[in-house]
């Protein structure tokens, strides 16, 4: 890229600047898009540590007419922090809560602050922030009010702008300001000030006493009734404020005060910084809740069934089509939140109350099913409680991120999907939004906040084809109409931004308009704030992440992408949702470069986004062939996560493999990767002299000269050979006999065989122990470190090879079990997907049977062919790591069944998500510091405060290696604990 003058001017600033600014390519084009349509490459990234930072980028902003586009999370569903400017990040470093004030209700918080996290705290008091958006885990206060964000409770605690108490921002001339109620001597006080502060003050009192203006207002603002109303900028809530309207007698005292942070909510950024947001807290909710989740045949039944639901005073209703629900068939984390849907429903009413007892919920529950069976909406009202209840909200709040699982080039859009109508007239707002779309042929998903009569409506489009786009518009403006004929808000919760900010004249009328552009004018004379969003905004249908007749190219690939019609469009399921963005406090595996990093560019997004990009427009034969690429999928640790907790199942391990394999065929295998794609080869030399072998890994000055040469960090320990291999120890020790049980199969996989085959003994002799007889059949190895370092073609040849050698022998009656959680699950993970179309059914078919230990002692404990008797009844404590491929790709569970079987063992999982170690990851020099960052998240902290008595449980053979070198805590394989606790 050639650095353009105001490029090089921000690289000047770096000198006064404290915080960081990036202005090549690829941070500018991670920072293109959002969750939105759309996409438009900024002039550069900055990421402030404080508000003096704020303070130079706007004077820069001003001295070099840029813009300066604030951005949290990046969750915005409308374009809001897509642009030509500066992305201004504030998620990194200004995500304090600086002041929490339990007695008064309220918490002062720094922008890039988490909302899950800021509730994890107050909820300790007894309270929270009640807005709760979908995207809570990640998404950030500063985003919250730049949207006025509101949640599935918004029916009882309205939007964020209702719990915004104050706001400290920078203006456009870098003054400090603090915006909060004001009493009417204060108001006057302020428009007397000779500051920018004081022109905001006189020009609002100028706009809102005129009774023209009033009137207009009164007039063309959507339904008072409506809780979501997030159309254009909010000067009829300022108009309502006791300094402009007289309210009658009885409601002296009670007339809200003029505050002009109800004008930054849902302003998008675009009139003022926010650097310090003052919030209202409330108390918790009652403690008993429950979920009606009422199964509907059809939405048109949902929709009156939601007028019904609403008497009975829930605290939400939420609703989920067909569609959302069929999504969560192919996603691997939202197909265990299933269990409570009864057939194939065409709707889904999700109604929550919140109350004092549990018999008073029930009784809202049956009057409420009586009233609605009478009227024939409804075929099954489950009722749930406890654990259940996270789990249903868990898959609606999936329901964006799993749009993104429909194959092909048509995807559900955000163009009608903010829109909100009284509840009451919903269903013939609806029946005509129908009629839209019947026309043009098109189909729509349907979910979302049905309480508040907000629905995500998202018509089925391709925004790759030019017709389509020109839809995209049609169906919008259209929907405009509709929406302004039931005094409807076009937003109800995702702004304007691009996507409406055409319709605003057309919503509120031109008049209204004009005095929104004027207020613009006059807290930010220059347009440096978020510029072209609200007002002046390009048509809705340009700037869009995708080029109208740009055709998608083939590319050939070693993986087989046939289910998401080729490896860019696997890319392209990353809508942008964000979900990778969710810290260690938060929880789960992914994304653990994110958790240890908070760098946007080390997330799940932005390895989809990359690659989309460059394999959209790369004009090179082989188009795999960028260092952009490959630096940013260098720290992805290939640990799963995002195959499960990515709720469009963006799978970036196999992209990120598929990849090296391409980018190596251009530029080289370099040594390393070939040493640890092909460790169990040399293994298999050394074990021929394991003590030989081991000196010169274990000696400081040999090893020091290996891990040089190779690339590894000082600090590691190299893991030494076994004295004997498991083939040779199970070759000398089998003896044929007749066990009751049956038998199976074990895989003797690579890492077991050569550096742990003590847990690999103790594992065929506990299955002996048990009943059951232990075959290790003729296999090649998994072909873990080969699918890991991106060496795909030796991999699929291992696959071809394994799958044959074990297709005949591997059934249900005798499975292939595994030790090693990251070489059996490839069976299950990787192999259906290498091993070619004339292989597939039957890689498949070998998977379904290709078990972890624990899982498969798991089932043979559930067929009462395992008994506690065989057990010790000491007493023991265990905390258990799950190893991460196994956390995504099957389940804890299983594991913490059965070392809980012995009587008197209990255990504990550890919620950390990947320990940093990663295969070979955590071993390579400039990945070490990172590792260790990973593992000082959670794991590590835990295993320190954990007493020398309690069992450390570990699967994976990484694993323990990282929990040795961090903690200095020896992990053990759960096939040696239940070995040690056999009755001998």
């Amino acid at each position: 890229m050639e650095e353009t003058y105001i490029q090089s001017k921000l690289n000047e600033l770096k000198a006064s600047f404290e915080g960081d600014i990036y202005t090549d390519d690829t941070m500018r084009l991670l920072y293109s898009t959002d969750a939105s349509a759309y996409r438009e490459m900024p002039l550069a990234v900055v990421r402030p540590k404080h508000k003096e930072d704020i303070k130079l980028l706007i004077f820069f902003a001003k001295e070099h007419k840029t813009a300066l586009i604030p951005r949290t999370a990046g969750t915005s569903l409308a374009g809001q922090v897509v642009g030509n400017g500066i992305i201004v990040d504030v998620s990194k470093y200004m995500c304090k809560i600086l002041e929490f004030n339990e007695a008064e209700h309220w918490i002062r918080v720094e922008p890039g602050v988490v909302l899950d996290e800021l509730n994890k705290i107050a909820e300790i008091k007894g309270l929270f922030f009640a807005p709760e958006t979908s995207t809570s885990n990640r998404c950030m206060v500063g985003g919250m009010v730049g949207n006025n964000s509101c949640g599935a409770h918004s029916l009882i605690y309205g939007s964020t702008r209702d719990h915004t108490l104050a706001v400290k921002a920078l203006l456009s001339d870098g003054s400090e300001v603090e915006f909060k109620a004001l009493s009417k001597e204060e108001y006057q006080e302020k428009l007397n000030l000779k500051t920018l502060e004081g022109n905001l003050y006189r020009q609002i009192n100028e706009i809102l006493t005129d009774k023209e203006n009033q009137k207009e207002i009164i007039e063309q603002y959507p339904d008072k009734s409506l809780e979501r109303r997030n159309t254009g900028y909010a000067i009829d809530i300022l108009m309502d404020s006791e300094v402009f309207t007289s309210p009658p007698p009885l409601l002296k005292g009670e007339e809200p005060k003029f505050n002009f942070s109800n004008l930054l909510a849902g302003s998008e950024g675009t009139l003022a910084f926010s650097t310090e947001i003052t919030l209202n807290l409330v108390p918790l909710p009652p403690k008993e809740k429950a979920l009606v989740c009422i199964h509907c045949h059809t939405l048109m039944d949902a929709l009156k069934g939601n007028i019904i639901a609403l008497k009975y005073k829930p605290v939400a209703i939420e609703l989920m089509d067909d569609i959302i629900m069929n999504c969560t068939k192919d996603n691997i984390e939202q197909r265990k939140n299933r269990f409570f849907i009864d057939g194939e429903p065409g709707a889904m009413l999700i109604v929550e109350f919140a109350m004092d007892n549990k018999e008073d919920i029930l009784k809202a529950a049956r009057d409420m099913e009586t009233e609605m069976c009478s009227l024939g909406y409804g075929y099954n009202f489950p009722v749930l409680f406890g654990d259940d209840i996270k789990k249903v909200w868990n898959l609606r709040k999936a329901g964006l991120g799993l749009l993104s699982n429909i194959p092909g080039d048509a995807k559900p859009v955000p163009v009608t999907e903010d829109t909100a109508v009284n509840p009451n007239v919903l269903p013939e707002y609806i029946t005509e939004f129908k009629a839209i779309l019947d026309k043009y042929n098109l189909s729509c998903v349907y979910y979302a906040h049905i309480a508040t009569g907000e629905l995500h409506l998202r018509p089925v489009l391709n925004l790759k084809d030019p017709k389509d786009v020109e839809l995209f518009h049609t169906v919008a403006l259209e929907t405009a109409h509709l929406v302004k004929k039931y005094k409807g808000s076009l937003s109800g919760e995702h702004g304007d931004g691009r996507l409406r900010g055409e319709f605003i004249p057309l919503m509120l009328g031109d008049k209204i308009y004009e005095l929104f552009k004027q207020i613009k004018n006059t807290w930010d004379p220059d347009h440096i704030f978020n510029p072209n969003k609200i007002v002046d905004t390009p048509p809705m249908n340009s700037f869009l992440r995708f080029e109208p007749g740009k055709v998608t190219p083939e590319i050939e690939t070693i993986f087989d992408f046939g289910n998401d019609k080729g490896i860019l469009r696997a890319a392209e399921r990353c809508n942008g949702s964000g979900d990778c963005r969710k810290s260690e406090i938060i929880g789960g595996i992914m994304c653990p470069s994110f958790m240890a990093t908070r760098n946007e560019n080390s997330t799940t997004r932005a390895r989809a986004n990359i690659l989309r990009e460059f394999l959209t427009n790369s004009n090179k034969k082989n188009p795999f062939d960028h260092k952009e690429i490959y630096e940013v999928f260098d720290l992805c640790l290939s640990c799963k996560g995002c195959k499960s907790e990515c709720p469009s199942s963006v799978d970036v391990a196999k992209l990120k493999a598929e990849f090296l394999q391409h980018y190596y065929d251009a530029n080289g295998i370099p040594l390393r990767t070939r040493a640890i794609a092909y460790i169990s080869s040399i293994n298999a030399i050394g074990s021929i002299v394991p003590s030989i072998t081991n000196f010169f890994m274990s000696n400081s000055f040999t090893s020091l000269i290996a891990k040089s040469i190779l690339g590894f960090a000082q600090k590691r320990s190299i893991p030494l050979l076994s004295k004997v291999t498991l083939r040779k120890w199970y070759d000398s020790n089998n003896v044929s006999k007749a066990y009751p049980n049956g038998k199976v199969y074990l895989f003797a996989d690579e890492f077991t065989n050569y550096n742990e085959s003590e847990i690999g003994i103790k594992a065929i002799r506990l299955l002996n122990k048990l009943g059951y007889e232990v075959i290790i059949p003729k296999h090649f190895v998994s072909g873990r470190t080969f699918l890991s370092k991106g060496l795909l073609r030796t991999a699929k040849k291992i696959a071809i090879q394994n799958t044959i050698l074990l297709k005949d022998i591997i059934t249900i009656e005798t499975p292939l079990i595994g030790i090693e959680p990251s070489a059996i699950l490839a069976f299950r993970d990787e192999y259906p997907y290498l091993v070619g179309k004339e292989l597939k059914s039957t890689a498949l078919k070998l998977a379904e049977n290709a078990l972890l230990l624990d899982e498969f002692l798991s089932k043979e404990i559930d067929k009462r062919k395992i008994s506690k008797d065989s057990f010790t009844k000491d007493t023991k404590a265990i905390k258990l790591h799950g190893h991460c491929q196994q956390k995504s790709i099957a389940s804890t569970a299983p594991t913490k069944k059965v070392l809980s079987f012995p009587e008197n063992y209990s255990v504990t999982e550890i919620p950390s998500g990947c320990c940093g170690m990663a295969g070979s990851f955590g071993y390579e020099k400039e990945h070490y510091d990172l590792s260790m960052k990973v593992g000082e998240l959670v794991l590590f902290p835990a295993i320190r405060n954990t007493d020398q008595e309690t069992i450390i449980a570990a699967l994976g053979t990484s694993c323990r290696c990282q929990i040795k070198d961090g903690t200095d805590r020896d992990a053990i394989h759960p096939a040696e604990i239940l070995f040690d606790a056999l009755i001998k």
